[in-house]
């Protein structure tokens, strides 16, 4: 099985920051970086830790290898300043693919089991990198940089690492 780890955005994205500084791709990186040992066969990135990598390039990329499912992380916010929305939720594109939900599900589950945090739910979205893609792809959104606590959790290397093991756990769960 080929699976693609995707980091959203990347390193100079504007905006994609908590209101006190940390970038959304410290976050999706890092966690990126631990869940791609802890998924069996050939696991490739799309994205690059110095560039910002577009979303048609990403997508061609993931496409070209003919993989078989497309992993992207991400955290979330909402408005620009500290906010009461918190949570972690989990998309697939809008025409609901089965396998794509079910593996979303899962994934959703695990990460609420995991990390103890509320959940938002698995919901449907026309992004781009679900759109686009050729694969079983899901979008992973892992907590609020403009939620406190989330913010605050989202710095460490222990949620990091929490988030990538229960995605890996669900993947193997659905996909092996």
């Amino acid at each position: 099985m080929k699976i693609i780890i995707d980091a959203g955005h990347g390193p100079h994205t504007p905006g994609k920051r908590s209101p006190d500084g940390m970038r959304e791709f410290e976050f999706n990186q890092e966690t990126a970086l631990f869940l791609k040992p802890l998924l069996p066969g050939d696991v490739q990135f799309v994205h690059h830790n110095k560039r910002d990598v577009p979303l048609q390039e990403r997508v061609r990329k993931a496409n070209n290898a003919k993989a078989d499912l497309y992993v992207s992380i991400h955290a979330n916010a909402f408005g620009t300043g500290w906010s009461s929305a918190q949570g972690i939720e989990t998309y697939i594109h809008s025409s609901r693919p089965a396998k794509a939900m079910a593996i979303a599900q899962a994934v959703q589950h695990e990460l609420i089991h995991a990390t103890g945090r509320r959940s938002r739910g698995v919901k449907t979205a026309d992004f781009y990198v679900l759109r686009h893609t050729q694969m079983s792809a899901i979008l992973v959104e892992a907590g609020f940089m403009t939620h406190r606590e989330e913010a605050r959790l989202l710095r460490t290397a222990s949620y990091r690492k929490t988030c990538a093991l229960a995605i890996a756990t669900a993947v193997k769960q659905t996909c092996f």
